[in-house]
């Protein structure tokens, strides 16, 4: 039985009978005699790595074959290989794999890297490597690429055990023979809200109180490392410090004298928080939520004392019109012209209302009856 076999440029053909590797086919076109049918041809794509379950076998019973096509790359523990093919990094290998890479078409360069030595990846390493594609041979099998945002820091941990803390920029380590983890904090002062809570007063008036906290990690290893969750371990303390410094005071004293309040809940805050690289720069009361029943009772008594004080300060007002006008009327007294000016200013008052004014001169005494009888304050000597 006559057999064409045609291989493309970028294939090559592996001839196997009986179960056993005979040749390796280049390019081109092949007749092949098999009356039995006893033979057949592998085709594989001669880029990359070679997929033929042969290629071991090929390395171990012709080596001067392997030696022609493949570039065999076997990696020890502790290291892993990255495979160059035009100088351009196609694949990783992991420790304890074996690969046999097509050498045929592409110039292959093999770059070892000791992983335990050398944990972190420069950044040009990073950059190359990341272009490597996907399959059991991606760099993202063997790399952790870590990013640190601006103003914000970062740990990052082996197995669990802290490694070494980074500033703001992108970083990649080998995780190969190890378990790479990153925990990363924002150095900026952060607002932290603590929901209303309801407490009892001492003069067991029930309310809720909200609070506005503000805190900054200052030690990023501290922060990591001092409690699973600083945010929630701060919030905690806020509402313990919130009970007891509302609960020991009447309700008069928390709505009028905030500013111990505030005081005394960051103080006990700090005090209880320790040094866990966090600080809490500030902490106040935002809101204050009384039942319906007590702000309409509130409202009424503020009203009252609103509407007593507008009294008060009429009755000031009174007071003192009244002495003014009494001060007044003695400086009449005792001043006859003063008291003159007075009855004419009362006379310019009355005279803007008058539309027309008659005088008659025949009583012999003209305007002098109008200025000195139409208006005066007292009885002429």
């Amino acid at each position: 039985m006559l057999k064409n076999i045609v291989i493309a440029e970028n294939q090559r053909g592996l001839l196997i009978k009986d179960g056993r590797f005979i040749k390796m086919f280049d390019p081109g076109r092949y007749r092949l005699w098999d009356f039995w049918n006893r033979a057949q041809v592998e085709i594989d794509l001669a880029e990359g790595v070679c997929n033929s379950p042969w290629a071991e076998l090929i390395a171990k019973r012709h080596p001067d074959i392997s030696a022609k096509y493949f570039e065999i790359v076997q990696v020890r523990e502790g290291e892993v290989a990255v495979v160059f093919q035009d100088d351009v990094p196609s694949l990783v290998v992991r420790p304890g794999q074996t690969v046999y890479v097509w050498r045929v078409l592409k110039t292959v360069r093999v770059e070892r890297f000791d992983v335990e030595a050398t944990a972190r990846l420069t950044r040009a390493q990073l950059i190359a490597l990341e272009k490597v594609g996907g399959g059991a041979h991606a760099a993202s099998q063997a790399i952790v690429s870590v990013s640190v945002a601006e103003a914000n820091a970062a740990v990052v941990f082996f197995d669990g055990e802290l490694a070494e803390t980074l500033g703001p920029g992108r970083y990649g380590y080998w995780s190969v023979g190890r378990k790479v983890t990153a925990k990363a904090f924002d150095t900026r002062p952060l607002p932290l809200e603590v929901t209303a809570q309801e407490i009892l007063t001492r003069d067991r008036i029930s309310l809720r109180v909200t609070l506005t906290c503000f805190t900054q990690v200052v030690d990023v290893e501290r922060a990591a490392l001092g409690v699973p969750d600083y945010a929630a371990h701060i919030y905690k303390l806020v509402q313990f410090a919130v009970r007891e410094a509302v609960g020991g005071r009447a309700l008069d004293e928390v709505l009028n004298d905030r500013v111990t309040v505030d005081a005394q809940i960051t103080e006990h805050v700090r005090r209880e928080l320790g040094d866990i690289g966090v600080i809490v720069a500030e902490l106040g009361i935002k809101d204050v939520i009384l039942p319906g029943e007590m702000r309409e009772l509130i409202n009424k008594v503020v009203e009252a004392e609103k509407v007593a004080q507008a009294n008060l300060i009429r009755r000031r007002e009174e007071t003192a019109a009244t002495r003014s006008l009494l001060n007044t009327a003695r400086l009449m007294e005792d001043s006859p012209t003063l008291l003159r000016l007075k009855e004419l200013e009362a006379l310019e008052r009355v005279t803007e209302k008058v539309g027309r004014i008659d005088v008659q001169a025949s009583s012999g005494e003209g305007l002098n009856a109008i200025l000195d009888r139409l208006v005066h304050l007292r009885q002429r000597d």
